[in-house]
């Protein structure tokens, strides 16, 4: 599973990358990239914070590495939630006071502040279930949150496509594309909880608990 997550956020981290480059070089201001170079702070933040999320969040998820390595997976975690936390919050700032692009508004801006307040609302949700030492639901709302944050990796496996079929998508058309991927994920990402808690009987799961 590892392998496979880190895969699927390569593209967007690499275009992350890309964009932090041209923000360091000075790249030609057009009209898409104006707002970054206007206000850098922000996707700056984005950018290295999805990159540091989305390559420890895979890692979490080998459940042979957290066993071998139990205080790495408790180190890490203390960098993985700050990280999905300014992600979440930098990419709902972009969403509600950058100058986007047409294609940017009406139905996609409405999919991204719900998907960015809920992955927010996961992660927070996910810190009070491990405070309480309730670590069944504390998995479960670190593993919504990151199948969110993931999203932009599952949107380049519905977007592409289309685009190399139909050409590139309009505003409704790209909206939908997106928000196929973050239902894919979710869907995916409750699938997972729901086998946990049916292949793992009641008992042993508060024995798993205790034990942690």
């Amino acid at each position: 599973m590892p392998a496979s997550l880190l895969a699927l956020s390569a593209v967007p981290v690499a275009a992350g990358a890309y964009r932090l480059i041209q923000l360091g070089v000075g790249a030609e201001v057009t009209p898409d990239n104006a707002r970054f170079f206007a206000a850098p702070l922000p996707v700056v933040l984005h950018i290295l914070s999805v990159s540091v999320y989305a390559v420890l969040g895979a890692l979490q998820f080998s459940s042979g590495f957290r066993r071998r390595r139990p205080r790495w997976h408790r180190t890490a975690g203390w960098a993985l939630v700050p990280a999905g936390i300014v992600a979440a919050a930098s990419g709902l700032w972009m969403q509600a006071f950058y100058e986007l692009p047409e294609s940017d508004r009406g139905a996609l801006a409405v999919l991204r502040l719900l998907f960015g307040s809920a992955m927010l609302t996961s992660l927070l949700l996910g810190v009070v279930a491990l405070w309480r030492r309730d670590f069944v639901r504390h998995g479960a709302w670190m593993l919504r949150a990151y199948a969110i944050g993931l999203g932009a990796g599952t949107q380049v496996l519905t977007i592409a496509p289309w685009a190399l079929l139909f050409g590139q998508p309009d505003a409704g058309e790209k909206a939908f594309l997106m928000g196929a991927g973050w239902v894919i994920n979710v869907a995916v990402a409750e699938w997972i909880i729901h086998r946990r808690s049916t292949v793992t009987p009641a008992p042993e799961r508060a024995i798993v608990q205790l034990a942690r």
